[in-house]
Parts: C-alpha cells; sequence; structure tokens
C-alpha cells in the first residue's frame, strides 16, 4: 500500500475509532510535507462508493494534511452517505489522487476523461486584461469529476455528468470547463 494511502486510511480509522485528526508521521516523504495540491480521497467498501471528497486547490500547508483532512471528510461528511461506521473499517480501500492545476478548456477537442478530470463553473471570473482567471473561489454552481472512471468514456458523457452533480442544465446555463490532470494512488 503506497504511503498516501496508508496516510489517509490510518487518519479514517484512527478520527472513526478515537476522534482525534492523526499528525503527518515525521519519516514521511519530504515531497508530499513540502509540496501543495489539491487532493481528493476516495473510500470503497467491498468495490461500491462509500465516501469521497477533495479540494482542487490546495487549503492546507502540504499534500499530506490535504489528505489527512480529505480522508476524514470522505469518511464523515459526504452527503451521499452516513458517516463511516467502526466495524465497516476493516471492509474499506482507499485511492488518493493528487491533481495539478486546473487549465481553462478553450475547446472540447482538449478533453480526454481518460486522462483529464474536469471542473464545469457557472460563473466566470473575469479580468479586465485576460480571460477567465482560476482564482479557485467557488462560484454559485460547480462541479468535479475525476478522470478515468469506469463508466465515462466520451468527453460530452463526462460533463454531463459533471453538470448533473452541480445542479446545472447546460441548455440553459452558460458553462466554463477547466481539466486537470491527476497522479492516482491505490
Amino acid at each position: 500500500m503506497h504511503q498516501l494511502v496508508l496516510l489517509a486510511k490510518n487518519a479514517v480509522e484512527t478520527y472513526i475509532k478515537e476522534g482525534k485528526t492523526i499528525s503527518i508521521p515525521l519519516d514521511f516523504p519530504r515531497e508530499f510535507c513540502q509540496r501543495k495540491a489539491g487532493t481528493f480521497v476516495t473510500i470503497e467498501k467491498n468495490g461500491q462508493l462509500r465516501g469521497c471528497i477533495g479540494t482542487y486547490l490546495p487549503l492546507r500547508e502540504n499534500i499530506a494534511e490535504e489528505i489527512i483532512y480529505n480522508g476524514i471528510c470522505a469518511a464523515t461528511e459526504d452527503n451521499r452517505f452516513g458517516p463511516v461506521q467502526e466495524e465497516e473499517l476493516p471492509y474499506l480501500s482507499y485511492t488518493v489522487y493528487i491533481l495539478n492545476e486546473p487549465e481553462l478548456v478553450k475547446n472540447l477537442k482538449e478533453l480526454d476523461p481518460k486522462k483529464y478530470g474536469i471542473i464545469v463553473k457557472t460563473l466566470p471570473i473575469t479580468h479586465p486584461n485576460t480571460d477567465v482567471v482560476f482564482d479557485g473561489h467557488l462560484p454559485a454552481k460547480s462541479g468535479l469529476l475525476l478522470p478515468d472512471l469506469e463508466t465515462v468514456d466520451t468527453a460530452e458523457k463526462q460533463i454531463s455528468i459533471a453538470c448533473q452533480k452541480a445542479g446545472i442544465d447546460p441548455k440553459k446555463e452558460k458553462i466554463i470547463i477547466y481539466r486537470f490532470s491527476v497522479k492516482k494512488y491505490q
């Protein structure tokens, strides 16, 4: 099990069993303690989604803290599921995603659902001298879909699902799309 996945697992198990947030282990790889990035933690139980929460831009001091926080949130705050219970812990598996910074999509041909995740937004943030600027603030409606999901094989399907998640009607609302790549750890 990769150290990032083990970190998420330990964070969840400690929080569920003891109500405590773990610290980053002293011997944890420096690259994850010195670098910032958005992360997602996905939890599955017997192959079925049990929780998935993350940040597409960093909110914490480093990647390790981001994973600890997002792991706990995936286990306790994903509103599609109730909080993980202690008796479920032996049946859970974890996937950690480290996201690269999102970039504006100007042409749908730039999308590839196997390679890139997407963020759809309804309210553009503009700057007088440039195109839309991504500054990390959430607009009124925003949806994210990670890359390389089993049933998502076209850009159109990817956009449709991300819009559904955000409550966006792309026929009535103008959207902008960002793409991002990830490094996935299981």
